[in-house]
């Protein structure tokens, strides 16, 4: 195998530069050479007028310092044109032409998806998992994960220590737009008091008041609400406009979604003013910052074992991690897994 490439899909995460340098590093040594797909299927697609907008050869002294920057140097892009068999082909066309022999894809479902179109088409691809949501199942780690959580971990600190010192709660937006597992372990490592997740069908905006409320009355008015992106769509029917209308205030456009700083203002009217409560939406710094150890580790080990994995004539395979080691298995079998929530964590940080 003399020419493998590598590409970076779907949302960016922290540990996938670290995961290309990876790759680079074991394709050196193994005599390979090694192509970068720009913007992930899209550059597969040549979606760009010049060849060379698409593709990169890249040497091992331009990847070498790149493990510890946050992003991807590659770029990155969702392609739903890569969904479509037409588009599959033309991606195979252009590795053939390419005289690519292998891939390497770092993402998150969708982008194995599109690994297992290609191995389906006889090239030989391996997945490396790359989501800050951690919701592949498969994998107990995606890169990404674990800096995400050590991003906001440290955001919800500097919070409250601005909540202790004006006794007021907070909620704290974090990602997660299917996954609650951002929210969850961002609220263990900093005791936060209430997590909402969207794996808790028809929460309760009243029932999330009144739990503040019993708080206040126990003596915490600085309590933390830790909320994922995409519980909002979980939660049950409420209608905060109706509610809020006659409390003055700022007009508001009735049929607004809800979000952190609408559930902040609705709960502290609900509390009858008990709780003075402050929203915070942590964002797309979750995305981009430098790896963690956990996470840059992780990618190392996962370039050096997919490049091992084509050099050996393999396809079709994700590399996870199962009871903290390395591991790999088929794609189509990863894909069926579906994600598993902690729920025994979830009731301990809300019962308390």
């Amino acid at each position: 195998m003399a020419n493998i490439a590598v590409l970076t899909s779907g949302g960016d995460s922290p540990g996938m530069n670290a995961a290309v340098m990876s790759v680079a590093r074991a394709a050196n040594m193994m005599g390979m050479n090694l192509i970068g797909i720009k913007r992930g299927y899209n550059g597969l697609i040549g979606k760009s007028e010049k060849l060379e907008d698409d593709i990169v050869h890249l040497s091992l002294d331009q990847i070498l310092d790149i493990a510890d920057l946050p992003g991807t140097f590659l770029r990155t892009a969702r392609c739903k044109e890569f969904q479509l068999d037409e588009y599959q082909n033309k991606a195979v066309k252009l590795l053939r032409e390419l005289d690519v022999q292998g891939m390497v894809v770092i993402g998150g479902d969708g982008s194995f998806k599109g690994a297992q179109a290609l191995a389906r088409k006889g090239v030989p691809t391996i997945g490396i998992p790359g989501t800050i949501d951690n919701d592949l199942g498969y994998t107990e780690l995606s890169l990404g994960f674990d800096t995400a959580v050590n991003v906001c971990m440290e955001a919800v600190r500097a919070i409250r220590a601005t909540s202790r010192s004006h006794d007021r709660a907070a909620v704290v937006e974090v990602m997660g737009r299917n996954c609650g597992d951002i929210a969850l372990y961002t609220a263990l490592s900093t005791g936060s008091e209430i997590v909402i997740v969207p794996e808790i069908q028809g929460w309760d905006v009243e029932d999330i008041a009144h739990r503040l409320e019993a708080l206040v009355e126990r003596g915490n008015r600085r309590a933390t609400l830790v909320v994922a992106e995409g519980a909002y769509k979980t939660m049950a029917p409420f209608d905060p406009y109706r509610f809020l209308k006659p409390l003055g205030g700022k007009p508001v456009f009735d049929g607004q979604p809800m979000d952190s700083i609408l559930l902040a203002r609705t709960l502290e009217a609900k509390t009858n003013g008990k709780a003075e409560v402050r929203a915070t939406v942590i964002g797309y710094t979750q995305r981009g910052s430098q790896p963690s150890s956990r996470d840059a580790a992780f990618a190392f080990e996962a370039g050096v074992i997919a490049v091992n994995l084509l050099r050996h004539g393999e396809s079709n395979r994700a590399i996870g991690v199962h009871n903290g080691k390395v591991f790999h298995m088929d794609i189509d079998s990863a894909l069926q897994i579906k994600p598993s929530f902690n729920r025994r964590m979830y009731n301990m940080v809300n019962a308390l």
